[in-house]
């Protein structure tokens, strides 16, 4: 397959050109710009070229506190014992935290357990995070959960799940990820429907919600399989499913069921933790205090890092090995985590990131005069959106969210500043995620640069 080139991009041509011959394309998703990043700092990629990209995308919601922060990347090293000032001389190896640590324990690790333990039970809705259970990925973390719940009570086996949702590529949280119409579902999972309809635009956020067909569904599983069911999970808000954020009364219907059920409710924050949704926690937000809550991406910042967080009972029906893997609880990890909660608790990170995410919520909607915007999602006080195009002028909803893709990222012209962003999600949403940490001015000129390059596409 040929690679994407651009004009007046020699380096980063010549970089995307050495890695189609190195890497398959599978190794990636679709974008049209596929960018090339040199450097970063903040809420900035720069690329080989010297070009400065307003991150929308936080490397897919992962650097919430921007990209190479300085007082995290200082808590980091110490943690890990590493010094700031050069390496130390006299040997060829020198005493800090081990770089990995399986089968054993470390005392980073009991530090990162306690830490985390503390700030989510200090949530409201944290009362049932009892224990920590850690993984690589969000995916592996989403396994583990659902392992826990079957380990509970191995008679029961229907694992419910809402449509749409995405929860990983690898094996049980790949089978709970989008609907019936997926191949290679696992028999084991049904779905209950997500209300899409009832969240089509940041003005329908205080809209009335009918609670009557999406019970009438549970009901029905209820009837089919009565305690045959072990789980329940959903994200708080869809996230690769196309940026939709539900009203709290179905999340909290769907908790309800679980509770008057026996169902473990497993909440997937992978996408939403650490202030996506306007609070540190999505449980938060919607109201909810859920059996399991899944954490990753801006759990570390950058380092790959995740954990299934909840009941003791839960998760002590598993025995020795049962959820044991190469990486989980690494001090590399644990490092990351340590450094991200001292962070968030250090200074009001969210308190000033509401007049950034007011800027961009603001201008968002205004894209919404131009013909081929549909909508505008998210949570108030929050910094994650999805901007939905549609046909439009002989031209598809899944063309016109590519070409927005393309010409935010080609900015002002060739040496001028862009917005990076990923391919659309569901072929028509463009997801709109910068670091929490954007400032009102950062806010303020990516955003317009954004609106200058739809208003180019409009004509």
């Amino acid at each position: 397959m040929n690679a994407i080139q651009h004009p007046n991009e020699p380096r980063s041509n010549a970089n995307r050109e050495a890695t189609a011959h190195l890497e398959p394309v599978a190794l990636r998703t679709f974008t049209p710009t596929q960018a090339v990043i040199a450097a970063s700092a903040g809420a900035i990629h720069f690329t080989p070229e010297g070009r400065r990209l307003y991150d929308y995308t936080s490397g897919v919601l992962v650097s919430n506190l921007g990209h190479n922060p300085t007082e995290w990347t200082r808590r980091y090293f110490a943690y890990m014992g590493w010094p700031t000032n050069g390496l130390p001389t006299g040997g060829p190896y020198f005493p800090a935290v081990p770089m990995t640590a399986y089968n054993a324990i470390t005392p980073i690790e009991v530090n990162a357990s306690k830490r985390l333990l503390d700030v989510l039970r200090a949530a409201p809705g944290g009362a049932r995070m009892e224990r920590v259970m850690w993984a690589a990925s969000g995916s592996e973390a989403i396994q583990k959960a659902l392992w826990a719940a079957l380990a509970r009570d191995r008679t029961r086996h229907v694992i419910v799940a809402t449509r749409f949702g995405f929860h990983g590529k690898k094996g049980l949280a790949n089978a709970i990820t989008g609907s019936e119409a997926d191949a290679e579902r696992d028999p084991r999972v049904r779905f209950v429907s997500f209300p899409m309809a009832e969240c089509g635009d940041v003005s329908l956020r205080d809209a009335p919600f009918d609670p009557a067909p999406y019970q009438k569904e549970l009901d029905a599983l209820l009837h089919q399989f009565g305690r045959k069911l072990t789980a329940l999970v959903t994200e708080p808000y869809l996230g690769g499913g196309g940026s939709y954020h539900p009203p709290k009364a179905y999340l909290q219907l769907l908790q309800r069921f679980c509770r008057d059920n026996d169902l473990v409710f497993v909440l997937d924050e992978v996408q939403s933790n650490f202030g996506r949704t306007g609070s540190l926690f999505a449980y938060e937000t919607y109201g909810l205090e859920p059996d399991v809550v899944v954490l990753g991406k801006g759990l570390g910042n950058g380092v790959p890092v995740a954990a299934a967080v909840g009941r003791a009972d839960l998760f002590g029906a598993m025995g020795y090995g049962e959820a044991s893997d190469t990486w989980s609880a690494n001090p590399l990890c644990c490092a990351a985590v340590l450094a991200t909660l001292d962070e968030f608790g250090a200074r009001d990170v969210l308190g000033a990131m509401k007049e950034s995410s007011s800027i961009v919520e603001r201008g968002l909607v205004e894209l919404k005069a131009l013909p081929f915007v549909a909508a505008v999602r998210g949570e108030r006080g929050g910094m994650v959106w999805g901007v939905e195009t549609r046909d439009h002028a002989g031209r598809t909803a899944a063309e016109w969210a590519s070409a927005l893709v393309l010409a935010a990222y080609e900015g002002d012209g060739p040496q001028g500043d862009g917005v990076h962003l990923l391919g659309p999600l569901a072929k028509k949403v463009v997801r709109v995620s910068p670091p929490l940490t954007i400032t009102p001015a950062e806010a303020a000129a990516s955003v317009a640069l954004l609106a200058r390059a739809a208003q180019r596409l409009a004509g």
